[in-house]
């Protein structure tokens, strides 16, 4: 998670390990709940967001603000990117942390699917999708409208039609 420094501000994945040397310039992120985190550019740019402001000249010392993410959010976020941007080498290591970072509540994890979409992480993005979908898979119909909340729309008589229909879909579910 972040680490907070002397002056209160979060420094994103404090504590990580990272390739990045100790000059790397900085950039400021505000959540939208305000909280402040500093990040390095690598690890920001990873952000393709991000990543096209700071091409654009849009990032300065005021910082960027982020008005569709919560902190507790962005600092995970923030925590996904640091850690691939310092061991971008270490498969391993990667796989075992990606892992445990999805090891989270439904959501949570949909908050970072919405964020890793805002903020424009394939990498992040793709990892949660992968999640959810291997959540979902030999479930019937019936569990996953109960998993997602899902309340069905259709009356018995339509259910049964739309199944008679397309029974191809529904083969191996109950």
């Amino acid at each position: 998670m972040a680490a907070t420094t002397a002056d209160g501000n979060k420094v994103a994945g404090g504590g990580e390990k990272s390739n990045v040397g100790e000059e790397s310039k900085m950039i400021t992120l505000f959540s939208s709940d305000g909280e402040r985190f500093e990040v390095t550019q690598e690890a920001a740019a990873m952000s393709q967001t991000i990543h096209h402001m700071m091409e654009d000249g849009c990032v300065d010392d005021e910082g960027v603000h982020l008005p569709n993410v919560r902190s507790e959010i962005l600092a995970m976020v923030l925590e996904y990117c640091n850690r691939h941007v310092a061991s971008p080498d270490e498969k391993e290591d990667i796989r075992s942390f990606d892992d445990g970072f999805v090891k989270v509540e439904q959501h949570t994890l949909f908050d970072i699917i919405r964020a890793a979409n805002y903020l424009d992480v394939k990498e992040l993005m793709d990892l949660c999708c992968q999640t959810v979908a291997e959540s979902i898979k030999s479930k019937s119909v019936e569990e996953i409208r109960e998993l997602f909340g899902i309340e069905n729309d259709f009356t018995p008589e339509e259910e049964a039609e739309i199944r008679k229909e397309n029974q191809w879909a529904f083969e191996g579910t109950s």
